[in-house]
This record gives C-alpha cells, structure tokens and sequence, in this order.
C-alpha cells in the first residue's frame, strides 16, 4: 500500500467540499481522479501533496514517501533556458560526477593508506551513482524535451520569454525527470498537442512508481489508468479499471442503486399496510403480529436515497436553413508573418454533412488558418462559401464574448429577438441559474465561459460550425453531451481539437496541416491512427531493402574498409568490457584493502582508456572513409 485515504472531509466554511473520500493506491500503480468541474479534486490533491489539511478522515503514506505534485500552476526560475531548467534536476547527479573526476585525479597521484581512503570512496560514489541513472541524464533530458514538442530554438530560450503553456510543458518535464515516487498529475494533456500526450501516454506507462491523474482527456485515461476514483456530490467511488469500463458501470450502478432504493420503499410500504390492517382487526393474535413486524421494520437496514446526479447541460444544435452541397473550397493557401512562412499549398473541400477534425502540432497555424475563413487576418490563396452557408464561430479564447457584460446581457445582446423568460430558459439548460445569469463574463471560470459560448452557437441556428478547441475547459459530462449534440447536428462541422477521444466519437473526416499542405483521411482518429502506423511500417520496410540493396553493391574497397571497422569495433568491444571489469575488481573489498593491487588495476585501466580513445579516432576516420 502506497497511499491510503479514508473517509477524509474537506470544507471551506459553511460549505463542504469533500465528506467521506476513500480510496487506496498501490505501488506503481497508475489511477485517475475525476468528476465534474469543481468536485474537489484539485483540493484532494493538495492535501494529498501536503500543501493543504483535511478536517477529518485518516490519510496514511507508506515510509519516506517522495510525492511529486504538478499544480495547474507552477513555479519555476525564468531565468534559466528549458534546457538548463530541466537539468536543475539532475544537480546533485552533476556534484557526483565531478566528486568522481577529482576522486580519480588523486589515485592517479597518491598510494598507500591515502590510495586505498580514496579508493573506497570512489567505489561507493560511483555504484551510487550508476545506480541513479548518472550517465543518462543529458540523454533522458533530451527525450523529455523532444518529447514534450520543444523546438531547437525554444529550448534554449530563457523561461521569462515562453507562453503560460511552455512554462506548464517545462514544469511537467522537471517533474516527470525527478522521478517521485508518487506523481501527483492536475491536467497533465493541458497545452500538449497530440504527438505529446501520445508521448506522455507512453511515457506514463512505462514509468517506474505510482501515477495520480485528473484529467478530462478521456482516451489518455482509457490508455494509461486501471483505476478510476470518481468524485461526486462531495463522495467518492472507486471502479477498477479504465475510462470505458468506468463510464459503463457507473451507468449500471446508477440503476441498480435506483432500482433497489424503490423496491425497498415499495416492500416498506406494503409491510406498513399490513402492519396497519393487522392493528385493525384489533384482536390480540393480530396486535402481537403487528408488533412483530414493526420491529423487524425497525431493524431493517434502510437504504438512503440515491443523491440527484449533478447538473447537466442540455445542448440541441439545429441549422435555421439548409446550406448547399459545397460549403467551403480552400485553394492554394499560404500564410506568412514577414519571412517566417507557416504553412503554404494548402487546398480542402468542406461538403455538407461532413463532421471535419483538423490536426497537427502546435504552431503549425491551425487557428490562423480558422482566422482566414473567418476574414480575420490576410493571406494568399483563395477562400470560397457555398450558397446559402450560415456560419457559427467558437473560439478558444472566447473571444466573442464581451467581458464586461453580465452572462444574460451577453444572451440578450447575442439574439436581440428572444424574450427574457426565453434568454433565462436557454440559459438554466447551460447550468446558469438564479443569481448565476448576473454574473460578469469576466468572472467566469474557463468551463463557464465554455458553456455560455456553446448556448450562444446553439442560438445562432448556424449550419456551418466552426469549433476552436471547444472541449477545452468542459467537464466529461459536458464533453459527452457536446459529442452527442454533434453527432445529431444536420449541418456541417469542422473543429480543431486535442482530444482523440472526442475526434474518435464525432469525427468522419480528418485533416491533418503541415507547413508543405494537408492531408485528408476519410473515417476517425482510430482509422486514422492504423493508416499512419501501416505507412511508418512500409516506410520502414522501405528504408530496409534500400539499405541490403546498397550493401549487395559495395566496391570491394569498400568492403575492405568495412572489414577494418569491424576489427577496430571488435576491439573496441573489447576494450570496454575489460574497463568494465577494472571497474568492478577496483570496488571490490579485496581490491580495496590492498593498494598494491589497486594502483595495478587503476594504472591497467588509464591505459586501457588511453588506448580506447585511439581506437575511436580510428573509427571516426574508417567511417569518413567509408561515406
């Protein structure tokens, strides 16, 4: 057991938070946290953290536990360069590493008691540090750079000079690197594009210790978790498996604690009516009964009634009028900013009906290029609209909210026609009721202005959508009933999204944007996923006979070269294995406790190094000669 919480309570004054969370997490284990927007998790996390107490319950850790917490927002020192910021974390690895070169200048200078002081310390620094990973920590930084999508120039920018989302990206890297042994993960997929949380899934899985996520990426959840801790109306449930497996009980166990909270109301109230029809004949037999049963329905263990689930918004999305068959032609488009060109030769059909995902990695231009179908920035090329073809714009920012209306002023203003009762209708199906409709837009939360947004769209009777990351901020259930309002749309879509869950359950076309074009994939992103492995696989296949066949046609010159590589790497190979044996011999406690044969060995291994040095020269110069 790792982590153990039970019936923990968290409130903020008068209003309780939490009331009753637990749940247990083994070692190595990978487990999701979720809920609506606002359940708590986030306060769950912190307490979890340490950064925050709980009012009552019982929270036990297993000894010396190393807990790693990524908050939504997090510290770091912007005046370092992503590089330098991620290899803060290996710092004490670096204090080893030069301890050994000092450590190995002084046996080459010193011998007797003084060699074998020394040499003990070099054979417990150096185990230690080649237990720690010590000798990968440039390339461990590396991977986790290119994988979480830093660029060559981003990653030597300094921290003060990135976007919110690259400080977020360097925060998860220094403490993915760190190596805790319980990650704590608040929304880790937040500002990655898909090659990265494909990355990050992949990372996660393999990582050595216990993973704590809340997220709303639910094909990242499906991927990586095998426990689910569902937070709901302040309590929590625990479901032992992924996402799916989750969504799929959760819908059983609503029903089956429905169905056996009105059977026994129903197996009450029948036994209350013969209690009360017993009483009545008023015979003595009769009373005794009646009495009987009143006690056994005194000790009958009631169920409570199941709590009403959480509020839901209702979205119905319909076009006012029907657009033609071709909704939008995009031809030879290319966008620059000065010298710097984004993306050129980029040409798509939009057909009515068609449910469209645009991919591709950040900063490739994907909303520039919404922005151009919306007329809001120049570009070259040429942008066509069908007949009749009414669009309905949601941007990833919201922009097309005013912040300083009230959320009904902003209905009102949206669609002058409709009533007040309509306006407070509309608005009460987007979970804004009583005084909530007063509140300013600038004082929304991200969901919040989301879901205002959407009500906005619905109204608009748009037949042409135009969607920016709009499930970013959204709650799963949220997530769920945009995706079926979607699916039910008669219109035509066309959306820019991270979440692969999402594009899987609405998409039926996929884009995906590159700087030398686009390219169009008919089906979801499952199909879309197969396609592209099956083209690395040929690639790959490609690349293989490409490579025998090059080979099959070497010069015997050249074939001769690579006989002398082969010998120079064979002693190469044999060279280090006998330096690793040195190595071993010179920590040994034999070795160790006598320094005539230590100053032996460690001469025996300078010269080996010397030698191995020479011989990848040699290399280096076969290999010049063989290209």
């Amino acid at each position: 057991m790792l982590l153990s919480c039970k019936g923990l309570r968290k409130s903020f004054g008068a209003e309780i938070v939490l009331d009753d969370v637990t749940f247990l997490l083994e070692d190595k284990e990978k487990a999701a946290v979720i809920g609506v927007n606002g359940a708590g998790k986030t306060t769950l996390f912190r307490m979890i953290a340490g950064e925050m107490e709980y009012d009552e319950g019982v929270m036990a850790k297993s000894k010396q536990l190393q807990i790693g917490y990524l908050p939504q927002l997090a510290e770091l020192d912007t005046s370092n360069t992503v590089y330098e910021e991620l290899s803060a974390v290996f710092e004490p690895l670096r204090k080893m590493e030069a301890r050994l070169r000092e450590l190995e200048s002084l046996m080459a200078k010193l011998g007797g008691a003084e060699l074998t002081e020394v040499m003990e310390e070099y054979s417990k620094l150096s185990l230690d540090f080649e237990q720690k990973r010590g000798y990968e920590c440039d390339s461990r930084v590396k991977g986790v750079v290119k994988g979480l999508g830093f660029t060559a120039q981003e990653n030597s920018q300094q921290i003060r000079t990135l976007s919110g989302g690259q400080k977020t990206r360097v925060a998860l890297g220094k403490l993915l690197l760190s190596e805790p042994d319980l990650l704590l993960l608040d929304e880790p997929t937040n500002h990655l594009d898909i090659e990265s949380v494909a990355w990050l899934e992949d990372y996660l899985k393999s990582y050595p210790n216990a993973v704590l996520i809340s997220s709303h990426d639910r094909y990242f959840l499906d991927r990586l978790v095998t426990k689910v801790v569902e937070i709901e109306n302040r309590k929590s449930k625990t479901y032992n498996g992924n996402y799916s497996f989750y969504a799929k009980h959760k819908n059983i166990d609503r029903e089956i604690e429905i169905k056996k909270f009105f059977d026994q109301q129903k197996e009450i109230k029948r036994q209350e009516d013969i209690i009360t029809k017993l009483k009545s004949f008023n015979r003595e037999k009769s009373i005794k009964a009646a009495e009987s049963k009143e006690k056994r329905l005194l000790k009958m263990d009631k169920l409570e009634r199941p709590e009403s689930l959480p509020d839901k918004m209702r979205l119905a999305l319909a076009p006012r009028i029907e657009s033609g068959n071709d909704v939008l032609d995009c031809i030879g488009l290319s966008k620059a900013f000065g010298k710097s060109v984004l993306f050129e030769n980029v040409s798509f059909s939009i057909k009515k009906g068609d449910r469209t995902a645009l991919i591709g990695p950040n900063g490739i231009g994907k909303t520039t290029l919404f922005r151009m179908i919306m007329g809001e920035t120049t570009y070259r090329g040429s942008i066509i609209k069908g007949v009749n073809v009414k669009v309905g714009y949601f941007g990833q920012e919201h922009e097309g909210l005013d912040p300083s209306r009230t959320v009904f002023e902003e209905m009102r203003a949206s669609n002058p026609s409709i009533t007040n009762t309509e306006a407070r209708s509309t608005l009460a199906a987007f979970v804004f009721t009583g005084d909530e409709v007063f509140k300013p837009i600038s004082a929304l939360s991200g969901g919040e202005k989301g879901r205002v947004a959407l009500a906005k769209l619905m109204l608009a009777g748009a037949n042409f959508l135009i969607l920016d990351e709009p499930t970013n901020h959204l709650d799963l259930s949220s997530k769920e009933i945009l995706e079926e309002a979607l699916r039910d749309f008669s219109g035509t879509i066309l959306y820019i999204s991270h979440d692969r869950y999402f594009i899987n359950n609405t998409a039926t076309k996929i884009m995906e944007l590159g700087r030398n074009g686009i390219t169009v994939h008919l089906g979801d992103y499952d199909s879309y996923m197969d396609k592209k492995r099956e083209e690395k696989r040929q690639e790959e296949e490609s690349q293989s006979a490409q490579a025998f066949k090059k080979a099959k046609v070497l010069s015997g010159s050249q074939r001769k070269k690579q006989t002398q590589t082969a010998k120079i790497e064979k002693e190469i190979e044999e060279a280090e294995a006998r330096i690793m044996e040195l190595d071993k011999a010179l920590m040994s406690d034999e070795v160790g406790t006598d320094p005539t044969e230590a100053s032996k060995l460690f001469f025996e291994k300078t010269s080996r190094e010397e030698r191995l040095t020479e011989l990848y020269d040699l290399w280096a110069i076969a290999q010049e000669g063989e290209n």
